[in-house]
């Protein structure tokens, strides 16, 4: 029997066109490994951290409340913007905090933009008093119990925008978030100190 014959065809040659979008590629994957060797290397030499918005210290300057279920209330907040990078500084904006007492609003606190050199910190004194308060008879009964517990509570809630830069990365920006609660004895207007910052938990 014969043995079966195979014919090979005219060979085709790859289209220059497939070739220049095969080398274009191949650019494009090594720039982006170029890329991101060099963001890792700068993160590594600046070792770029997240400035801070933290509650250092506060007082209570006055609580009191009349027979007519009126409150009327003094705090004392201060407020610190911390940068701990070495190598750059940070600018804040749209720095803005509310005040609040069983929900109700006290105050809202705002900052003018401002920037923290290098390895420093800002600190901000915000004193603020409020007009008479009107609360219902239940907001009555929980700010007496408060008041014989000798432990009045705030909500202090808000927020800044700070941008730094960080070696040959450019600018970063990030929201720092503060979500606290910030509690007194109303007896002498001391703080209880607890943890009151926006770093990451």
């Amino acid at each position: 029997m014969p043995k079966p014959r195979f014919r090979h065809g005219p060979e085709r040659r790859t289209h220059p066109l497939i070739w220049l979008a095969a080398v274009i590629c191949t650019v494009i994957a090594l720039a982006v490994i170029i890329v991101g060797i060099v963001v890792f290397v700068g993160y590594l030499v600046s070792h770029p951290r997240v400035p801070v918005i933290t509650v250092f210290d506060a007082h209570l300057d006055k609580f009191s409340t009349d027979m007519a279920g009126l409150l009327e209330t003094q705090v004392t907040i201060q407020v610190k913007a911390e940068n701990d990078n070495s190598k750059a500084n940070a600018s804040f904006s749209d720095t803005r905090f509310t005040l609040s007492f069983q929900g109700i609003t006290i105050a809202q606190l705002v900052a003018d933009p401002f920037e923290v050199k290098k390895n420093d910190s800002l600190q901000f004194y915000y004193v603020v008093p409020s007009s008479s308060i009107p609360l219902d008879p239940q907001q009555m009964e929980e700010v007496d119990l408060a008041l014989k517990q000798d432990v009045i509570m705030f909500d202090f809630k808000g927020e800044a925008r700070a941008r730094w830069r960080v070696w040959l990365l450019g600018s970063l920006k990030f929201w720092c978030h503060l979500n606290c609660q910030l509690k007194f004895h109303p007896l002498n207007g001391t703080y209880m100190n607890a943890p009151c910052s926006s770093r990451a938990k």
